[in-house]
């Protein structure tokens, strides 16, 4: 059982990222996504993070919270 409350540091770490603030700002920064497109669709990702963010999500638990806010971040240019 994961006995820590997942943060964005810990789901970069767990995806097999940098996951210092400055390569999560970077990450960010670089891997916008457009409006249409899912997170977990998202070309970047390996098929081991894919499935990881997909069955997290589709789950509801506790990492959904933190995929959301990534999803959120990853929009940013999108919805402005």
């Amino acid at each position: 059982m994961f006995e820590q409350q997942p943060t964005l540091k810990l789901l970069f770490e767990q995806l097999g990222l940098e996951a210092d603030d400055a390569s999560i700002e970077s990450f960010v920064k670089t891997h916008q996504l457009g409006a249409d497109q899912k997170l977990h669709e998202a070309e970047f990702w390996s098929a081991g993070q894919r499935d990881f963010l997909k069955s997290h999500w589709e789950k509801d638990d506790d990492w959904a919270i933190v995929i959301d806010e990534l999803n959120q971040q990853l929009h940013l240019d999108s919805t402005q």
